[in-house]
């Protein structure tokens, strides 16, 4: 038995009320059960209840044993003060306020249904292969799941704009800036996002934007912070006489830079490739963010990442060792994982601090194609086409992540609905 699934009996009202009565006899009423409480303190404040002739109005504490009340120290806590009721599923102790009166308790393991206890038991105490709700997912209803994964969609933002604002602080509030260190850290991919995101943290983005138009310094001010340059050809020594030059006129400093790794990556995906499109894109523009902003849907988005490498990139993947010329874009697939894990994210916080409702958020990652990854195929195989979308896709990587792997069924939408069922009373 966990404390969850007696926040969702008592939140729903899963139990049997005719004739409701406290363990020490009184006649019990539930006019308002109160709101779930998800900071410190009771668990469930403004509540509304009758007992015997009095009407009461405060907090709800809730345990699997009475004796938890003393074993979590509610006693010697203030905010214990005004619990009015004490809800547990066994009754083993008798709790008493500070003034020695007893605090009435409402013992529940006689009063809910045997077919919710059911179908808790199947949901959390059966040992699953994937998720919990392996056996019924494919049974929840169309709505049910549409609407779910949209909230959770917007939930996986919410989480991400936590982490954007730390950025967005730590960059002065520079809405530019932020967007420079947030790309870096997406073009390196798993393999390389930690190194990306310390290159672009050591370098003032005020020096990116004097470079523009000088697309060789900025291959070489970011290959070189990189520490990536090789000096083993014409182009190689270039960009390290440019790089010191850079290094001493602005006072860069390398120290704690992970070096980027090669290894296990398609050539395509090689730091040097990534860092110098990186240096085409900002070439191109000196106000990444404010196009990004004026985009109103996915293709006015992917013409902003329409860009040429240099010369000697569409003729190289690392230094030194040539091959046939090829133009290397960003192709729509990177760009997809961009839009994902970067641009939207911006630009949901950005609209949300601008009081906006983000609507057209959801008309791009609409028409992005489902991502391609084991969780998306671990629901597909429990229920066809459960995702249409790259938003709903998103939506199952939260869902897997943060519910399914962390047994937080009762706070699933999908997963409180199987302990929904038509019970016997009403």
């Amino acid at each position: 038995m966990r404390e969850d699934f007696l926040y969702h009996i008592w939140k729903f009202q899963k139990f049997e009320k005719d004739g409701l009565k406290t363990h020490e006899g009184e006649t019990l009423k539930i006019f308002n059960p109160g709101s779930l409480n998800e900071l410190s303190g009771p668990d469930f404040f403004n509540a509304r209840i009758q007992i015997g002739d009095q009407l009461w109005a405060g907090n709800v504490e809730i345990h699997i044993r009475s004796s938890q009340w003393y074993e979590h120290t509610h006693e010697i806590d203030s905010n214990y003060d005004n619990v009015i009721l004490h809800v547990v599923w066994e009754h083993d102790v008798d709790i008493y306020r500070q003034n020695e009166t007893v605090i009435p308790t409402l013992i529940l393991n006689d009063l809910v249904d045997p077919i919710i206890l059911e179908s808790y038991h199947e949901l959390l105490e059966v040992q699953h292969q994937a998720i919990n709700c392996e056996t019924e997912f494919d049974q929840f209803s169309e709505f049910s799941m549409r609407h779910w994964l949209e909230r959770l969609y917007f939930e996986r933002l919410e989480r991400k704009s936590k982490e954007i604002e730390k950025v967005f602080a730590s960059s002065g509030n520079n809405w530019e800036a932020t967007l420079f260190i947030l790309l870096f850290r997406g073009f390196g991919l798993n393999v390389n996002a930690e190194s990306f995101l310390k290159i672009a943290e050591s370098i003032d983005y005020r020096i990116v934007q004097k470079l523009k138009g000088k697309i060789g310094s900025l291959e070489a001010l970011f290959l070189g912070q990189a520490g990536l340059i090789n000096p083993v050809d014409k182009y190689g020594r270039d960009l390290e006489k440019e790089y010191f030059y850079l290094k001493h006129k602005y006072s860069l400093s390398a120290t704690g830079i992970p070096t980027p790794q090669f290894f296990r990556l398609r050539p395509d995906n090689f730091p040097t490739i990534r860092l110098a499109q990186l240096a085409a894109l900002f070439s191109k523009r000196s106000s990444l963010f404010d196009a990004l902003m004026d985009a109103s849907n996915l293709k006015e988005l992917s013409q902003i990442f329409e860009l040429e490498i240099s010369a000697y990139w569409q003729s190289h993947f690392n230094f030194g060792k040539t091959h046939q010329d090829r133009r290397k874009p960003i192709t729509q697939s990177f760009l997809s994982l961009i839009i994902i894990n970067c641009l939207v994210p911006v630009k949901y916080l950005y609209q949300k601090r601008a009081g906006k409702d983000g609507g057209d958020l959801s008309e791009f990652m609409n028409q992005l194609k489902v991502e391609k990854n084991s969780i998306v195929e671990l629901f597909n195989d429990l229920r066809p086409e459960t995702a249409a979308n790259a938003m709903e896709s998103q939506a199952l990587l939260e869902l897997k992540r943060n519910y399914c792997d962390k047994n937080r069924c009762m706070e699933c939408e999908l997963g409180a609905s199987l302990l929904n069922r038509q019970p016997k009373y009403h």
